[in-house]
């Protein structure tokens, strides 16, 4: 791995797939800023690839809106506005709700322990001020319940909604520093918490609503900084 967090991909038969999966869960958890650059030339030499990997892998994440294409025809990371994260958030919660809501019935003990755990990393990631870690368990805790959704469409839709959503979390990683830095530790995983006991008491509206303000406490913590930011708003 290297500095930018990105492992070689040198086998010619998953290079390409390799380059594109790397980029997309790095968009995903924040590690661009809204609006930068993503230059062919410097994504090769970080991936010690040449540059037609990164440049397909570039085509479809902007097939997938993941990316934007500029004026000067690079691509880059979308923009971010109070307008388009509310848009968002409100198809999040719609999805991410009712896919928590699905998979409550199907959640085995195994299932929850499962949960739990995953409940416990993210939380103990976000103590030990490790916050890439801590936004990339955060993922794997909510994926782990949409996968139980016993839907085929829906974590695929959610995943491309958490790709779009990748610049704010950029700015809730910032935040997330800013208020450790400060020494302030909140909890960001009450509503994980509420959801497991959801689960053990088979509550799938309860669990679905408390996906939702999972959801709604990260929009609201986002909105004020939205109305503020001044890089590339529309």
């Amino acid at each position: 791995m290297n500095e930018a967090g990105f492992f070689k991909v040198s086998s010619r038969v998953t290079v390409q797939d390799g380059v594109y999966e790397q980029l997309r869960h790095a968009l995903m958890w924040g590690k661009f800023e809204p609006s930068q650059v993503m230059t062919i030339s410097s994504l090769a030499a970080e991936f010690k690839t040449s540059h037609m990997p990164v440049r397909e892998a570039l085509r479809r994440l902007v097939a997938e809106n993941g990316l934007e294409i500029a004026r000067n025809g690079s691509a880059q990371v979308p923009a971010v506005s109070r307008g388009r994260l509310d848009d968002l958030s409100r198809a999040r919660s719609s999805l991410e709700g009712l896919a928590t809501e699905l998979a409550t019935p199907l959640m085995t003990a195994t299932d929850i322990d499962r949960s739990l755990g995953l409940a416990k990393e993210h939380e103990a990631l976000g103590r030990a001020g490790k916050v890439y870690d801590m936004l990339r368990k955060n993922q794997e805790f909510h994926f782990s319940i949409y996968e139980k959704s016993a839907s085929e469409i829906l974590p695929q839709m959610i995943e491309v909604l958490w790709l779009r959503f990748g610049p704010y979390m950029r700015i809730l990683s910032d935040l997330i520093k800013q208020q450790l830095d400060d020494g302030v530790i909140p909890s960001y995983s009450t509503y994980h918490y509420d959801m497991i006991e959801a689960f053990r008491a088979g509550k799938a509206q309860s669990a679905g609503r408390l996906m939702v303000r999972d959801i709604e406490v990260t929009q609201k913590l986002l909105q004020d900084i939205c109305a503020d930011w001044n890089i590339g708003v529309r």
